[in-house]
């Protein structure tokens, strides 16, 4: 019998031993309900071909652009779905890149059938406007573009590098573009593949072609990723990618999710999504990390974005993480905003900024401020626009 055959029984043994139906109910926050903080200032954003929905807030909803029925453009109206806004990233002037049509196994999708795409906003738009940007690129395969999370890199001569997350086949790659701002266009400059990035979720560049990842799972196996989230086995890990060199940084991770740095470039932080947790660490010369604090959470954390002017954390977060594990329309998944200030302090300060059951907004995945705006992106839903 292999060696990770062996490893992997003894794991799920252990783990039936903790008593695990407790700690699914622990590790989902099943029982959590969210009460609800609102903000009232909200605008729609306007998007090529798209519905609109008006609520009772008067937040904002972003649509798909393409549809190919009338009759699918009235169910979408109805329901009031749309591709997702998984990610999303600011640049310093105010342009938004928006990560869009994520399909990842045991998650909802409306648009399964259909390729992800990288839509662009600009938040200097008294009414911001969505569009979808160009992939261009003869050797890259827009037909299984999956694009989770996302990051950009701005070189000295100000040239932007976009990384994305990609699971064409639900395999993991990263996949590095060049934005061409005038043409509105993406150049696809390289695909990124290696064996200890085989489960990635999320990525924040520090260099054109170097990076942190998380691994959301240890395994490969569809079957034994399940019972790997199920069980809670704490084995997924960081990554950190150069050209050069390519070594884990980090690990045991009940789920490892959202990672970022603080605007010094002095340190990571890691969404630990299942352990309701967020890792600290301090970052040297040679790219290794170490440990220096976490902070603990009620809630599911999931993608995290820094204030490159105050340094302030700003999280999307699932309050219950069975309703966005195990989609009922008729219950759907709540959404809540986290803000972190002076995370460094030994008080640091945390705020829901946002909070709501899901009959607006559905399975937040990240928020992130520019200029006391904020915007906040979903898995497979809305996004909304506001003014703090």
């Amino acid at each position: 019998m292999g060696k990770m055959t062996v490893l992997s029984l003894l794991g799920l043994g252990l783990a039936f031993f903790r008593d695990p139906w407790s700690s699914y109910q622990t590790r989902f926050n099943v029982f959590r309900e969210v009460e609800p903080v609102e903000l009232p200032n909200c605008n729609f954003v306007k998007g090529i071909a798209m519905t609109i929905v008006r609520t009772m807030f008067d937040f904002v909803v972003i649509y798909p652009e393409k549809m190919a029925e009338e009759g699918q453009k009235r169910k979408r109206k109805k329901r009031g779905e749309e591709a997702g806004s998984e990610d999303l990233e600011i640049l310093s002037n105010g342009l938004v890149f928006v990560s869009s049509g994520l399909k990842y196994p045991g998650l909802k999708s409306f648009e399964h059938d259909k390729p992800g795409k990288i839509l662009l906003m600009n938040l200097n738009e008294e009414e911001p406007t969505v569009l979808e940007l160009r992939i261009i690129g003869s050797k890259f395969d827009l037909s299984s573009f999956n694009p989770h999370g996302i990051s950009t890199f701005t070189d000295e001569d100000n040239t932007v590098y976009l990384l994305v997350v990609n699971h064409p086949d639900f395999k993991s790659t990263v996949e590095l573009f060049k934005f061409q701002e005038e043409e509105k266009s993406l150049l696809h400059l390289k695909t990124i593949r290696h064996k200890l990035l085989p489960n990635m979720n999320d990525i924040v560049a520090v260099g054109p072609e170097h990076f942190y990842a998380t691994n959301d799972h240890y395994f490969l196996d569809p079957f034994l990723k399940s019972w790997e989230l199920y069980l809670g086995l704490a084995w997924s890990n960081v990554v950190y990618y150069s050209p050069n060199e390519v070594q884990m940084v980090a690990d045991g991770y009940d789920f490892a999710n959202g990672i970022n740095i603080s605007p010094d470039g002095k340190y990571v932080y890691v969404a630990e999504l299942m352990a309701h947790k967020i890792h600290v660490y301090e970052k040297h010369a040679n790219w290794t990390l170490t440990p220096l604090k976490h902070l603990d959470f009620n809630t599911l954390v999931d993608n995290i974005s820094v204030d490159p002017v105050t340094g302030d954390l700003w999280v999307g977060c699932h309050p219950n993480g069975k309703k966005i594990f195990f989609y009922d329309p008729k219950n759907p998944p709540p959404s809540e905003v986290l803000r972190i200030q002076d995370i460094l302090s030994e008080e640091p300060k945390v705020t829901v900024v946002y909070a709501e059951n899901g009959t607006v907004l559905q399975g937040s995945t990240v928020a992130s401020v520019y200029k006391g705006k904020l915007l906040i992106g979903t898995v497979f839903h809305k996004a909304l626009y506001c003014e703090l």
